[in-house]
């Protein structure tokens, strides 16, 4: 059985005269509760910088985020179940415990990243990680009770205490999002929070004087070093996450952003240049106008009527620099959830130059805003949609491919509308392809699969889908104005699309419906073949 040393002999032995009333008084008995408040939304930041990590590097977001949590809170019951083996001084012990998650949490987004930049066990790194932190903040609760219990009986310490832990996680999951990720980027946050943790380890060593030892330089120059070193931290916290992304990318980093939705990153060769999202290639500037022709005339030369065009995605602008092509094109919508995309298409020297600065065309109209709930609120029809979304490889993404968006989708679809959707690879990942088919089949459209070779892709998959039967292929022609301005696409190469080899092949699969997403769970089983 652990032994709890009372406050008062602990304080005898470190040196304090025997009998002397060792009390704090109101004023720092409240400032403990925002210590409470503070270590509590420090605690909760890393935990939510962990599972966005994760589902950054790796993917699946719901399965990175559940396991992250899982961890997390069972070192938080490790380090519960610690504090009861400690002995001596809990304010001394409380203030060592903050340093040490201060320089743990704030140093771990970028230990992390440079984890999978250059090591091959980042699952091991990540729950390494994850369960120290855990264990470390599982401790603080604790000791801080311990402290408050000479001064409160028993209820009012367990309700103030736990009152100002949820109030700090309620504001940690405000901040998180809407300001720590947008504005400061995971490794900048992870530093900024540890620097709060040894702040308040700092400040414990004045407001927990009374408690402590006669002798706290020790404590405070330790504090003092972490400070500097996660000031250091914040100072150079880009050059963590470039090493680890150009480790990770291979080539130099140009531009980064983490916006509220996703990492950007661009890479330049000698060359040419690159665009990931999430860690994952979305074009590569010197191929990606096979993929973009593509996606975006066949379509073109299967719609009657090509005036209001609708683009879902796409946030580069490349789509749009094909669609403008078409001088019958009157209006283009843009709905990209991301305005941190939209301002690199617009605003990227490298990128206006590739996209023909499509974003300064008089034509365009720009949303920001989730595709799936504009749908729901939009009251014009589009003679064209063509959706540019990312690989559904988080349910977050793979709501966008269900059959509740495409049926949402018809609601604006002009009745001879045709609409173009990319749908990964019918390869390497044939299940993922069909499955997207299929669901818009489910959802009442009529059909036509194809696909292209991307050298940075391999063969991709795209389908047209309409309302009405379109006809047969062999009728479709590139408008003449447009086909001379084309690199990739002929008529006859238009026509060759849609002959799919054997080994891409219809397969039967399950449509995607909200309820399930058996998309992710194709897209996922079938990529990491692949890994």
């Amino acid at each position: 059985m652990a032994i709890v040393q009372p406050v008062q002999p602990a304080l005898e032995q470190a040196g304090w005269g025997k009998g002397e009333p060792l009390r704090l008084d109101r004023a720092p008995l409240f400032l403990l509760y925002i210590n409470v408040l503070i270590i509590a939304s420090c605690g909760l930041v890393y935990e939510l910088l962990a599972g966005t990590l994760a589902s950054y590097v790796l993917g699946d977001s719901v399965t990175q985020f559940s396991l992250v949590i899982g961890f997390y809170l069972f070192a938080l019951g490790i380090g519960a179940w610690l504090s009861g083996f400690i002995v001596g001084s809990p304010a001394r012990v409380f203030v060592e415990v903050e340093l040490a998650v201060a320089l743990v949490g704030g140093c771990s987004a970028p230990v992390l990243f440079l984890a999978f930049g250059y090591l091959r066990g980042f699952h091991f790194a990540l729950f390494s990680v994850v369960t120290l932190i855990g264990t470390l903040v599982g401790l603080e609760l604790p000791l801080l009770m311990r402290i408050l219990k000479e001064h409160l009986d028993f209820r009012d310490l367990v309700s103030r205490v736990l009152a100002f832990d949820y109030i700090g996680a309620l504001a940690a999951s405000l901040l998180f999002p809407l300001f720590l990720v947008p504005q400061l980027g995971l490794v900048r946050t992870s530093f900024v929070v540890g620097l709060l943790n040894a702040l308040v380890a700092l400040w414990g060593t004045h407001l927990l004087r009374p408690l402590l030892p006669r002798r706290v330089g020790g404590l405070q120059g330790r504090a003092f070093l972490v400070i500097g070193l996660l000031v250091a931290g914040i100072i150079k916290a880009d050059l963590f996450t470039d090493l680890a992304e150009e480790q990770q990318f291979g080539n130099p980093v140009v531009f980064a952003r983490t916006s509220q939705y996703q990492r950007i990153v661009v890479t330049r060769s000698e060359s040419d240049f690159h665009l990931f999202l999430n860690g994952n290639l979305q074009f590569h500037s010197a191929d990606e106008y096979r993929y973009h022709e593509a996606l975006v005339h066949p379509a073109f030369s299967a719609a009657i009527d090509r005036r209001h065009v609708l683009v879902l995605g796409g946030g580069d602008g490349l789509a749009l620099r094909e669609i403008f092509r078409y001088p019958d094109v009157e209006s283009a919508t843009l709905v990209d959830i991301d305005p941190a995309m939209t301002e690199l298409g617009s605003g990227l020297p490298l990128l206006r130059t590739l996209n023909a600065d499509a974003f300064g065309d008089r034509r365009l109209r720009v949303i920001h805003e989730d595709a799936l709930i504009w749908l729901e609120q939009v009251d014009r029809k589009y003679d064209l949609v063509i959706i540019d979304f990312p690989d559904p490889s988080s349910f977050a993404v793979g709501k966008l491919y269900t059959t509740t968006f495409y049926r949402r989708l018809l609601r604006c679809l002009a009745p001879d509308g045709v609409v173009a959707v990319q749908c990964t690879s019918p390869l390497s990942a044939p299940r993922s392809f069909w499955c997207v088919v299929k669901t818009l089949e489910n959802a009442g459209l009529h059909t036509w699969p194809y696909r292209a070779s991307v050298p940075s892709f391999g063969e991709w998959g795209f389908v047209l889908a309409a309302r009405r039967d379109l006809g047969t292929v062999s009728n479709w022609r590139l408008d003449e104005r447009v086909a001379s301005q084309l690199k990739f696409l002929d008529n006859s190469g238009l026509q060759g699309l849609f002959e799919l080899p054997l080994d891409m092949r219809r397969l039967e699969v399950e449509p995607n419906r909200w309820n399930n997403q058996i998309l992710v769970r194709y897209y996922e089983s079938e990529w990491a073949r692949w890994k």
